[in-house]
């Protein structure tokens, strides 16, 4: 038996015959600019899609054979090879953030690059981290080049932006037994540092910094546990530091061992 597909006629005029003003929507929402003042953002390809309709509200979708020309689907993708898929969705609402005892949670100061931060967010959704706070200068979860890079997990995995010195400031005073844990090069071994927590008594922040330059002063100042992904072998002459998303995936993984 042939399984069923989400594309088909269960989305009536979500599959509409498309026009040329909805192909000027879709190249519009490369643009935040528009994403914020249309309330849509973009994802591409069959996967992504399919995972997005779980969380986000599908409002316009195209295909490319069904509803749209490959010239059609070529004009509003933003990648190099088109995948033939494209579903607009409706931005989730801004709500607020409430923080729970004993979660876990990544907090990002100033990522710039989508395809970092695309990428961890999937890594956040396979460690089961559900909640990412975003300084107000990191790039945008809703980029199209964010999005695909997630393949779906902003179906799981929910993102904040707020001012995060004012935010780790306030949670300080509030809960005496945070810990705000920072990756910083001059930081404590990771392995050694780790070893001595009880995640039972402790709500733990993860702070992860821009690519260049790191965590920001005002921030470095809020960290109760600086520490650093020890090279190998120690002290070995290697690259000045790890790309961020691949250095978030290995304090994720020591933090769930």
């Amino acid at each position: 038996m042939q399984k069923k597909s989400y594309f088909c006629s269960d989305f009536g005029k979500i599959m509409e015959k498309i026009s040329k003003a909805q192909i000027k929507l879709v190249r519009s929402l490369q643009q935040k600019k528009f994403r914020d003042e249309l309330g849509l953002f973009v994802a591409e390809g069959d996967k992504c899609v399919s995972e997005l309709t779980k969380s986000f509200e599908l409002v316009h979708l195209y295909r490319k054979g069904e509803n749209a020309s490959r010239t059609e689907i070529e004009q509003m993708s933003g990648l190099r090879t088109p995948q033939g898929v494209i579903g607009v969705f409706k931005k989730h609402t801004i709500c607020d953030f409430k923080f729970e005892i004993c979660d876990l949670v990544l907090a990002l100061d100033g990522i710039q690059d989508p395809g970092n931060l695309g990428t961890i967010i999937r890594t956040c959704d396979w460690f089961g981290v559900h909640e990412i706070v975003c300084s107000l200068d990191t790039a945008d979860c809703y980029n199209p080049k964010v999005v695909q890079a997630t393949m779906g997990a902003l179906s799981r995995v929910r993102v904040h932006y707020m001012d995060l010195p004012a935010w780790l400031k306030e949670l300080k005073i509030k809960n005496y037994e945070l810990k705000i844990i920072g990756t910083l090069l001059e930081g404590k071994d990771m392995y050694e540092e780790l070893s001595t927590f009880d995640f039972r008594l402790s709500t733990n922040i993860i702070v992860m910094g821009n690519e260049g330059n790191g965590i920001s002063q005002e921030v470095r100042k809020l960290i109760t546990n600086p520490i650093r992904i020890p090279s190998y072998p120690k002290n070995a002459e290697t690259s000045e530091s790890l790309n961020v998303s691949i250095a978030t995936a290995i304090v994720l993984a020591e933090f769930r061992r």
